[in-house]
């Protein structure tokens, strides 16, 4: 029996009311949006229909308080505010579209997504660290080349692990005498984005390239070895995996240490090596300073920790 709030992995609606799922799939038919924002939609209202199914409740008799009452839920199950503020979207969108084409009022107007604090939610590797994990991925096989290599362009080009899956070979090119990666960035549909090879990133990525001897320029950057997938582009979960799986034989073993901590590794970084903050934002593609900023905020931390004033006195008395 399904409990409220627990993870739906399927894509179609819960049985609720064939009406209701009719007025939800218009909703969802209706949103010009990629097809994974579908999804996305599809998945966060399916939770948000069992919650109210459970507790039978009709869809046209929910109140404000009722959606309050399934934020609070999703909170106390738990969930990042991240998590809970894509959830709270969807439903927030289904009620501003339920009224504007008047099947019922917009009763979530005004709600709003949890806080969430503008600090890292995954750690930046040390210096120390970031060598240390370069060292466990020096393998010669095809495998060990592969994984050297995604890793190492992951710290040094700051790419999400998205952007390197997608990534083809065909992909490396130049523009204005320099190596480049040509990167289909977070919300793009086109490769319009690049990141900078320098000769330190691009090397591990030859050198695993040279092993496939036959791959045309078609095919993807970074390919299964399994038997089962061989030769197919990689999945994010298989990147992730290979970091993590990185990450834990040097001993890092947290939940805050992810593939994405390379992405931040690479922004403290530049700006430890006098970088500016444009510099960051430049490499990182983020849209706002304001979301690169909180990697200052990190180094600022550390100065505070480091040159502690609170021990300027400690001899005083």
């Amino acid at each position: 029996m399904e409990t409220a709030l627990q993870t739906v992995t399927r894509t179609e609606l819960v049985p609720y009311d064939n009406i209701i799922g009719e007025i939800v799939e218009k909703f969802i038919t209706a949103q010009d949006v990629k097809p994974s924002s579908r999804a996305l939609y599809r998945r966060t209202l399916n939770q948000f229909l069992i919650w109210v199914k459970e507790r039978e409740l009709p869809l046209k008799e929910i109140t404000r308080a009722e959606i309050i009452e399934y934020k609070d839920a999703l909170l106390g199950k738990g969930m990042s505010s991240l998590t809970v503020g894509s959830y709270i979207t969807a439903v927030r969108k289904f009620y501003e579209w339920t009224e504007a084409n008047k099947y019922y009022p917009n009763v979530a107007r005004g709600i709003k997504a949890p806080r969430r604090k503008q600090d890292f939610r995954k750690q930046p590797l040390t210096i120390d660290q970031t060598t240390t994990l370069l060292t466990h991925f020096k393998e010669k096989s095809t495998e060990g080349l592969r994984d050297y290599a995604i890793v190492n362009l992951l710290l040094r080009t700051g790419l999400r692990t998205i952007e390197a899956v997608q990534a083809n070979i065909e992909d490396i090119t130049f523009k204005q005498g320099k190596r480049i990666l040509m990167i289909q960035g977070k919300g793009e549909v086109e490769k319009n984005n690049f990141v900078i090879l320098t000769d330190k990133a691009y090397e591990p990525i030859k050198a695993y390239l040279e092993t496939r001897t036959h791959a045309k320029v078609s095919e993807p950057l970074f390919v299964s070895v399994s038997n089962n997938s061989h030769g197919l582009r990689l999945t994010t979960r298989t990147i992730s995996k290979i970091v993590k799986e990185g990450l834990k034989s040097i001993g890092l073993d947290s939940k805050h240490l992810t593939a994405h901590s390379l992405r931040h590794t690479l922004a403290v970084n530049i700006l430890k090596a006098g970088g500016s903050l444009q510099d960051a934002q430049g490499v990182l593609r983020h849209a706002s300073p304001v979301t690169t900023q909180i990697y200052t905020r990190a180094i600022e931390e550390e100065m505070r920790i480091r040159n502690a004033p609170e021990e300027l006195i400690e001899d005083l008395y």
